[in-house]
């Protein structure tokens, strides 16, 4: 049994919503470039399968109740049509995880991948194997490969929100993806060389000692953080202002590391919040350590005085 904190847990869906396993994905297919000419009746079907894939495939050894199921939306934005029913999109993916006796949401991913090169043949088979990622035609097996490697991000996160290293497994299956993506010409995103910030550098962060912290990081941020709030909101800021510190450490010692900026997308509006009511020191140490770690939204933190 997969153990957790049952809480109410409502995301605001994107399209079509399908009874799964482990996750509950919301999955929307759009097409703002596309020329007119094209048959959108495509794009409905593919939504629909890539919902299915997502939701229908056991993704753990565990059993998760409804209640348990992890919410989580995919907005696949096809950007261009290149030819031979082969597209170029962006894919925003969005999780949340349920705070203790609350009905709030705490994001745990909010992250644009704006690489994201498929080929798709209306009902073609979606499918994915993790011992042979590719498949038989690269094109067509990125988009489940790419798919498949932000589910086991998620479900590394969760798990990994709840039990100091609990996600460990997970980060090492999407790390898996990485070592066996579909390779083309098209195909961008899973090589160290390509990019400072791409799929590869996050998971080989999440699978690197050198972030060993980040993981206790992530636990302390929830379970020692927000899971505390309700009870005793002095013992959740600790907690939070805690996993600050290791994140602190981790930067000084990998400056400018993706996971830093992965960890810290969607959640600038929930840290104001959490040390607004902080006492003078604590909240003048978070805003010190949030400004240099999160120099994105450094403007946001200035509210903290």
């Amino acid at each position: 049994m997969h153990k957790k904190i049952i809480a109410a847990f409502a995301l605001v869906g994107l399209a079509i919503v399908a009874q799964g396993q482990e996750i509950q994905a919301r999955l929307t297919v759009i097409t703002p470039k596309i020329s007119t000419q094209v048959d959108k009746k495509v794009f409905q079907t593919l939504q629909s399968s890539l919902t299915n894939f997502l939701n229908n495939r056991r993704w753990t050894t565990d059993a998760f109740q409804p209640n348990e199921k992890i919410q989580c939306n995919f907005l696949l934005s096809i950007e261009q049509e290149l030819g031979n029913n082969v597209y170029k999109a962006k894919l925003t993916v969005q999780a949340a995880r349920p705070i203790y006796s609350t009905t709030y949401d705490s994001p745990i991913m909010n992250f644009l991948d704006d690489n994201v090169t498929f080929r798709y043949v209306e009902f073609q088979p979606v499918e994915f194997n993790e011992n042979r990622v590719q498949g038989n035609d690269p094109l067509a097996g990125n988009i489940t490969a790419v798919l498949a490697y932000y589910v086991n991000l998620i479900l590394g996160f969760d798990y990994g929100s709840f039990s100091i290293r609990g996600g460990d497994v997970y980060f090492q299956k999407a790390w898996n993806i990485v070592n066996n993506a579909p390779e083309s010409s098209q195909i961008s995103g899973w090589k160290s060389f390509e990019s400072l910030r791409n799929r590869y550098w996050l998971a080989e962060n999440l699978n690197n000692n050198r972030f060993a912290l980040m993981h206790d990081a992530l636990y302390s941020y929830y379970r020692n953080g927000m899971d505390l709030f309700y009870e005793n909101e002095d013992a959740g800021r600790n907690g939070i202002l805690n996993c600050l510190n290791f994140l602190n450490t981790v930067n000084t010692e990998n400056p400018n590391s993706m996971v830093m900026q992965f960890f810290f997308q969607g959640k600038s509006n929930e840290l104001v919040k959490v040390f607004s009511k902080a006492g003078a020191e604590q909240k003048n140490r978070a805003r010190e350590l949030l400004t240099r770690l999160d120099v994105t939204n450094g403007a946001a933190y200035k509210e903290l005085r």
